[in-house]
């Protein structure tokens, strides 16, 4: 079985009274996952409550560690809250346009499943290089990518904020489904737009680096996003790979 160390933090932020983000850790399933909430009143946070519930009751009991049967709980964790998130939203004419963006990982023996969907984000910090593992469903993204705007202008665009896919907008959900190799030592940092609208790549990497604790490094990301403006709620969840029996042809 691999062996994996994680840990994560939630942060209201300085310019927010309310906390709509939420994450859960499974050590035992080695699986973490946080969502970002959206919608007037409570709703954002009831939004994201309903994803973490969905993917702790999904894989709740579960053993098996085949990759096809993670790729399919990964699927039926988002897409039940989906359902439930669009259920409450019809029940309660105040939370409608609730939603969530989600990011849920699964280790594997020697590898991951990761389930994407909004403009939280999901990075790999392998051998000193960072690279960012999901793409945003935003407007901004979709500008970047039609080369309109450089990552720079997205940084300060008015319309930085418009998600274009969520959890519990749409009866029919799309969902990106990534799959990897693990080696050992990859942290694997899953984050909130919180972090990532006040901090950028060069300054994840060098917390990344430093030779702290995962408790320290945490605490330090929701530090510096403060420090920088905390104009939202910052989430952010380290997941460590200790160690993992060696297999021929298990590479990164």
């Amino acid at each position: 079985m691999v062996e994996t160390r994680i840990y994560g933090k939630t942060d209201t932020g300085i310019r927010r009274l309310d906390n709509e983000d939420a994450f859960v850790i499974v050590s035992e399933l080695d699986l973490c996952a946080l969502a970002d909430g959206m919608g007037g009143a409570a709703a954002g946070e009831l939004a994201s409550r309903y994803f973490t519930e969905s993917v702790a009751e999904t894989f709740a009991g579960v053993r098996e560690r085949s990759e096809q049967e993670i790729v399919g709980l990964v699927e039926k964790a988002f897409r039940s809250a989906n359902e439930r998130i669009l259920l409450d939203a019809t029940n309660n004419p105040a939370h409608k346009g609730m939603g969530c963006t989600a990011e849920l990982l699964a280790f594997l023996d020697h590898g991951y499943v990761l389930g994407h969907v909004g403009d939280s984000r999901t990075y790999l910090f392998r051998s000193g290089q960072i690279k960012r593992l999901t793409n945003d469903h935003s407007v901004v993204q979709s500008q970047i990518d039609q080369g309109l705007i450089t990552a720079v202008e997205a940084r300060k665009h008015p319309l930085r904020n418009v998600i274009l896919r969520a959890v519990g907008t749409n009866e029919v959900l799309a969902i990106d489904l990534i799959r990897g190799r693990i080696q050992n030592g990859d942290l694997f940092l899953l984050c909130s737009d919180g972090l990532t609208d006040m901090v950028d790549e060069v300054v994840l990497k060098r917390v990344l680096s430093a030779d702290l604790s995962l408790h320290e490094k945490v605490d330090q990301l929701i530090e510096v996003a403060n420090s920088a403006g905390g104009h939202d709620n910052i989430t952010v969840v380290l997941g460590e790979v200790a160690g993992r029996p060696a297999a021929s042809g298990a590479g990164g």
